[in-house]
């Protein structure tokens, strides 16, 4: 038995003091270079793998070297998402205290799927779901799970749904499995996100099971469409609608749509990923009207919420259905009736306590923070899709009604068609985020290419549209001359 002397100790707790030191000196330099250095990645591939690349060695090496060099291999290999002007896909940055609270739950270093892995994992979960629920308006009743990021939250909800439509219907799916089940059946909107399918197949219930909703020309489902498709069949139903979908953060009319639904018997979930946040604004709050009356809701904590990656958050209001699809128990296992066990509310196992990032950003931004976030982000998108949308040789695609919109760059050729329109869009893309001021991303809306303008960074501010919006037009003055 090897004993530890307290010499020992000492040492230990220098060298971790030191480490953790020189750690923070590379994380503030590299926080302070963001409103400075491209926000795009500026090293190759190949560079990377060269670095990065070497023999692993028989012996180990000092940990403060591993890290030196780590960030030394790595250089110019980081988008800079974590800052103000990066507005492709929709990706948050970190509030101080949830990146400092991610930073204490890796030294903190609790499994947090039991409380007696972690009770204050426990208890800050619980009580950050409860503020979830809280700011975001919807029944405190429901179940939660923090979940790895919407993905997982949407398996979450849809494995509670799934037992809840087949428990109805005298069929254990936990116990017999779906050979022999009756079919479940999947409504879904057409601009739905890819999550949804992935979550369909790690359910088993599969893709063949989605019916595809057609949207209005605003790219929301209306009620006549939803009804006529319910009526299709008598198969346990669940319908999914949009909070705010990717491309245009089009919002479905839950006060029209839920109802409906709900008196054919389906379960509805919400796929609110960013825009179920937009509940903690009084501005914008009404767009999302009777969404409280759904059965689930799938979103991110690392997007609007800004807090550090790996963070979704599942809510069910059947939390007897939730429990059933995710619980576990076992004779190793120590359970406590009386407290959180988060193993049996999330898929996972082992798992990070991603309360304590939660926790920490909504007690740094109070309710009328997460709210002024929200109608930021909001305003700063809509000034960038004027801005650039105003640029010669740009053009409004989709206003925003929300934080995302939408624009394309056409082509100066005579006579210049869709796919030249298309191909000018790609390419004037890819300029923006070569010139570094600013990185956005592609997609292709109703078979058209098109720039995503997408807000939800609490870094983003008046100077951050401005100087994007100039960059953007020097990107198309350099082409247009090439």
């Amino acid at each position: 038995m090897i004993k530890k002397t307290q010499t020992d100790s000492n040492d230990l707790n220098e060298n971790f003091r030191s480490l953790l030191e020189r750690t923070q000196v590379h994380a503030v330099d590299f926080l302070n270079k963001l409103d400075s250095q491209s926000v795009g990645a500026t090293t190759d591939t190949d560079t990377l793998r060269r670095r990065l690349g070497i023999p692993l060695g028989d012996d180990g090496i000092p940990a403060e070297r591993v890290i030196d060099e780590l960030v030394a291999a790595t250089e110019g290999g980081h988008l800079g998402s974590a800052g103000g002007r990066f507005f492709a896909w929709v990706i948050g940055g970190a509030l101080p205290s949830a990146l400092a609270a991610d930073w204490l739950t890796s030294t903190w270093d609790n499994n947090a799927a039991l409380y007696a892995c972690g009770p204050a994992a426990s208890v800050v979960e619980e009580i950050a779901g409860a503020w979830v629920k809280e700011v975001l308006d919807l029944p405190s009743t429901a179940s939660f799970a923090f979940t790895t990021g919407c993905q997982m939250a949407h398996f979450t909800c849809l494995a509670a749904a799934r037992h809840a439509l087949l428990r109805d219907r005298g069929w254990n799916v936990e116990l017999d499995g779906l050979n022999g089940a009756p079919s479940i059946r999947i409504l879904a909107s057409e601009q739905r996100h890819g999550s949804i399918e992935r979550a369909l197949r790690f359910l088993g219930i599969g893709t063949a099971a989605l019916v595809p909703l057609t949207t209005d020309d605003d790219a929301r489902v209306t009620a006549d469409v939803l009804s006529t498709a319910l009526k299709a069949s008598d198969s346990p139903t669940i319908v999914i609608l949009d909070a705010a979908d990717l491309n245009v953060a089009a919002i479905d009319p839950f006060s029209e749509l839920i109802p409906i639904a709900r008196a054919a018997g389906a379960w509805v979930h919400i796929d609110g990923a960013f825009g179920l946040w937009a509940r903690a604004s009084g501005k914008h709050r009404s767009k999302l009207a009777g969404i409280e009356l759904a059965h689930s809701w799938a979103t991110d904590a690392h997007k609007w919420l800004n807090t550090p990656k790996d963070n979704g958050i599942a809510l069910i209001t059947d939390s007897d259905a939730h429990r059933a699809a995710m619980g576990i128990s076992a004779v190793y296992l120590t359970h406590d009736a009386e407290t959180r066990d988060q193993i049996n509310w999330t898929p996972d196992w082992t798992r990070r306590a991603r309360g304590f990032a939660v926790y920490a950003a909504l007690r740094e931004l109070g309710r009328v923070g997460v709210a002024e976030l929200i109608e930021r982000s909001c305003d700063h998108a809509a000034a960038l899709a004027s801005g650039i949308s105003a640029l010669q040789g740009a053009e409004l695609v989709f206003a925003p009604t929300l934080n995302q919109a939408l624009v394309r760059f056409l082509s100066p050729k005579i006579n210049a068609s869709e796919e030249d329109h298309d191909a000018r869009t790609t390419s004037v893309i890819a300029a923006i985020n070569a010139e570094g001021t600013a990185f956005f991303s592609g997609t292709v809306w109703r078979g058209r290419s098109a720039m995503r303008i997408s807000v939800v960074n609490w870094r983003t501010s008046d100077a951050d549209v401005h100087a994007t919006v100039a960059a953007v037009a020097r990107v198309l003055a350099s082409m247009d001359l090439n």
